[in-house]
This record gives structure tokens, C-alpha cells and sequence, in this order.
């Protein structure tokens, strides 16, 4: 009886947990579809790191280079005293180039729904920062969220790269924009990483390795979800499928069901169809002018944009209108 109590009281608390809720409607839903933020779990983010150094996953190594070059230009919009909050930090590589080229910042917020990562990221980053204010805040910036007291009265700028932009629908990314603007407040400024339109065989490649990490990674998600939300999904019955829209200007990621089946999760029973998918991923890419289109209709000035010597990827530096 303690036994059945102890499971019942688990599956109650997955049954109420945000991550419990999205992914029961997600796969209730027609398409199904899960959120890309729940890719983040500690296994998902060492996967990720895995992919950024794949040949085929140029978006790092773009991004890296034009920081590495133009980071004194980039600094300059970056406050002096200021406070530099990082929505989806991770990795510290990219923002440990911004911080070498502004020394007079007072304050680095990283902000990541992997608090595992969190951690370790920001304790290595005390060692080598030591007058560094490091403010680090566990949550999902999908969401609202408060900033640390410790912070507010400094002047602030917003750093967020790896395209993570091109995960938004369109409308969302505007409401983020929007938000993030909000919450910086006035005479902030934004450096914002953007993916560019390019040939499908190159975007296609990318999210589709030779190596296989990266359906490892969309596969994690299911994983995931076994560990957290006691279900019960065979990973080997489902296969990864990544291809570019080139209509809709997105990298799609599904997760394909190889058999007619039933799965467990939180105590519900989820059909699936022989091919039918779970949507768990888009990745829009922009042209220059389209992303500044975008962001001037989300309350931000377009100041400065750096790309890479192929055009593969673009850094844009926003002002508060």
C-alpha cells in the first residue's frame, strides 16, 4: 500500500507540473507536437554542445567568428556599468567574447531553464570574472519572468544568440521582442543572433548529421519524458526527420512513429498512427530586411548587423524605440 501511495502521489505531482501539462496537450493535439524548450534537460543539453561542434552545424561557428571579429563594435552597445542579462545562456563561449571586450560591465544575468547547466557554467565563469556581479536566474524566458533586485537599478542589455529567435512562430518571436524590450526597459539595448535564408541542402544537412547527434537529441525528448512523466515510449520505433519548408522559410524537426502503437504517459494512453509525427521543432530563418521588419514592428530600432563572410548568419543590434 505505501508503495501504491508513493506512485499515485508521483503521478499526481507529474500530472500537475508544467512539463506534465504541455506535453499531454501537445500530444493530444492534431499534429501533435511538443515544445522545443523541453529539449533542455541536462542529457539535451550536452547533446546540443555535441551538435554545435558537428562540420555540418554551421550556426556556432559563424555566430563565434563574427563575435570574435567585430566584438569591439558589438561592445559599444553594450552599457558601461551596466548589467548584461543573456536569455538561454548555456554554453559560456560567446558570451565570454562579449565580456572580454566590455570590462566595464558591473553584471552578467545568465537566464536558463537547464539549471544543471546553470550552475556550471556560472561557476566556472566566477573563477575567471571575480569582480564580475554574476546574477544567475533559473527559468523559462518563454515566460514572464522578474529580474534580480540586484540588477534593477543598472542600465541594461539584452544578449541573445544562437537563433534561438527562429524557434518562435513569427507572432511570438514579435510578443518576445516585445517583452524582452518591456522588461530591459528604456534606452536598452539588444544583440540578437539571427539565422539567414540559404540553401536548402546546407539547412538540410544541418539538422540532419551524418553523425546521427542530432536525431539523438530529438530523440532525448521522448527520453525525457519516460524519466520525468513515467511513460513508457521505445525510442527505437520512432526515427528523426528534419527538412527545410522552404514555403513557410523554417527547418522543420519531427519525430516519426514507425508502427501503429499505444504509449503510457502520466497515467494517459496516446495513440500514434504508422508515419504519424510529433512536430517537435521549427526553426525559421530570416533575410536582414525581414528580421528588421520584424523588429521594428516590435518596438526596437535596427542600429548595426554583422554577418559572416558567406551570409550564412547575422548578429543585429536593436535600440528601445
Amino acid at each position: 500500500m505505501r508503495v501504491q501511495a508513493a506512485i499515485a502521489r508521483r503521478h499526481r505531482f507529474a500530472e500537475d507540473s508544467p512539463f506534465a501539462v504541455d506535453v499531454l496537450a501537445g500530444l493530444s493535439a492534431r499534429p501533435k507536437r511538443l515544445s522545443p524548450k523541453y529539449f533542455y534537460d541536462e542529457a539535451g543539453s550536452r547533446l546540443f554542445e555535441q551538435i554545435t561542434e558537428l562540420p555540418e552545424y554551421y550556426p556556432t561557428r559563424c555566430e563565434l567568428a563574427i563575435l570574435r571579429e567585430h566584438s569591439a563594435e558589438i561592445a559599444r552597445f553594450i552599457r558601461p556599468q551596466g548589467a548584461l542579462i543573456e536569455f538561454g545562456s548555456g554554453s559560456t563561449r560567446k558570451v565570454r567574447i562579449l565580456l572580454a571586450a566590455a570590462p566595464s560591465l558591473a553584471a552578467y544575468v545568465p537566464v536558463d531553464i537547464s539549471s544543471e547547466m546553470l550552475a556550471q557554467e556560472a561557476a566556472e565563469l566566477r573563477r575567471d570574472h571575480p569582480q564580475l556581479a554574476l546574477v544567475p536566474v533559473a527559468a523559462d524566458f518563454t515566460q514572464p519572468f522578474r529580474l534580480p533586485q540586484a540588477i534593477m537599478k543598472l542600465p541594461r542589455t539584452g544578449f541573445f544568440p544562437g537563433s534561438t529567435i527562429g524557434n518562435f512562430e513569427p507572432h511570438d518571436a514579435g510578443a518576445f521582442l516585445r517583452h524582452s524590450g518591456r522588461m530591459l526597459g528604456p534606452q536598452a539595448t539588444l544583440i540578437i543572433g539571427v539565422d539567414l535564408v540559404k540553401d536548402a541542402s546546407i539547412l538540410n544537412a544541418a539538422y540532419d548529421d551524418a553523425a546521427g547527434v542530432t536525431a539523438k537529441f530529438n530523440l532525448n525528448l521522448l527520453a525525457r519524458i519516460n524519466r520525468e512523466l513515467a511513460a513508457d515510449f521505445d525510442l527505437d520505433t520512432f526515427s528523426h526527420h528534419a527538412f527545410y519548408n522552404s514555403e513557410r522559410s523554417r527547418v522543420e524537426m519531427h519525430l516519426a512513429s514507425r508502427k501503429r502503437q499505444k504509449v503510457k504517459v502520466a497515467g494517459r494512453t496516446i495513440e500514434f498512427r504508422a508515419g504519424e509525427t510529433i512536430h517537435t521543432e521549427n526553426s525559421y530563418k530570416y533575410t536582414i530586411d525581414s528580421f528588421r521588419s520584424l523588429a521594428r514592428g516590435s518596438g526596437w530600432t535596427p542600429a548595426r548587423v554583422w554577418t559572416d563572410p558567406q551570409g550564412y548568419f547575422s548578429i543585429h543590434a536593436l535600440t528601445a524605440t
